[in-house]
């Protein structure tokens, strides 16, 4: 964790050790595993324990990560997972939807913009990179990121450095890069709808998430997460799911996933 020089006194051993602590039980609040799953997912199924593996094996690597998924498997709870099972946990986690961004505005989320860069840029402004230094920057839904700003990310992978919009000094971070899709970016590619370089650069380790009906057993673990979550919000007092219910919720395909139960 640390290293101290002799001679030492109980004053500077005493922060060092509380230090340490500190970090090891923020480790062992992270990586509980109880009842329902790993990591603040829920899932105990084979499929899951497989992405449990993954986080733990590639968490304290600073190497991109590509998370696929359908829409509604929890790819953010994974993104979230690896970086606060991080060395990089105190950081930033930056979160980045980029299918909510206009395209104009897109180098300018970011990478930042200058004052003056362009009309109503009244003052200076960092991007999220520049927010997320030291820590991970999440790009969700990476298959909606513009050609044009699909070459400018490439870069940033490839060097590191990049200019804020309107300015002229480049700027290095120190970032950890998590993306995430649930488009299927090998067809992307073959349609040159997504740049191939650029795919490589983000597939360095990938990780699938199982749709829910791949992981059906999980659905009774799932089902009394939200209850008592729901409980809790709206005031109710739901106490258990009836076998009809339960069969019926097993019995359902869930397009939606997750976010559909």
């Amino acid at each position: 964790h640390d290293y101290i020089t002799k001679p030492f006194d109980k004053d500077e051993l005493l922060p060092v050790i509380e230090k340490a602590l500190r970090t090891e039980e923020r480790g062992r609040a992270v990586l509980h595993e109880d009842a329902a799953g790993r990591y603040k997912i829920i899932g105990q199924t084979s499929k899951m324990h497989a992405v449990y593996g993954m986080i733990e094996k590639v968490s304290k690597s600073p190497t991109t990560v590509l998370i696929t998924g359908e829409s509604g498997t929890g790819k953010e709870l994974v993104a979230r997972a690896l970086h606060d099972s991080s060395d990089r946990a105190s950081a930033p986690f930056i979160q980045v939807n980029c299918g909510a961004i206009p395209e104009n505005l897109f180098e300018s989320e970011l990478f930042g913009h200058e004052k003056g860069a362009f009309t109503g840029a009244i003052g200076g402004k960092p991007g999220r990179f520049e927010l997320a230094d030291g820590g991970t920057l999440f790009l969700d839904e990476i298959g909606e990121l513009p050609k044009d700003m699909q070459v400018k990310l490439l870069r940033v992978l490839q060097d590191g450095t990049f200019e804020r919009v309107g300015g002229v000094r480049s700027q290095t971070v120190d970032v950890r890069l998590v993306a995430a899709t649930n488009r299927d970016l090998v067809k992307e590619v073959k349609d040159s709808a997504f740049r191939e370089d650029l795919y490589y650069r983000l597939n360095v380790i990938p990780i699938k998430l199982p749709p829910l009906r791949d992981r059906s057993d999980d659905i009774p673990l799932l089902t009394e997460h939200f209850v008592a979550k729901f409980n809790a919000r709206l005031g109710t007092q739901i106490q258990e799911v009836t076998p009809e219910a339960m069969a019926a919720l097993m019995s359902h395909h869930w397009p939606g996933n997750i976010r559909e139960l």
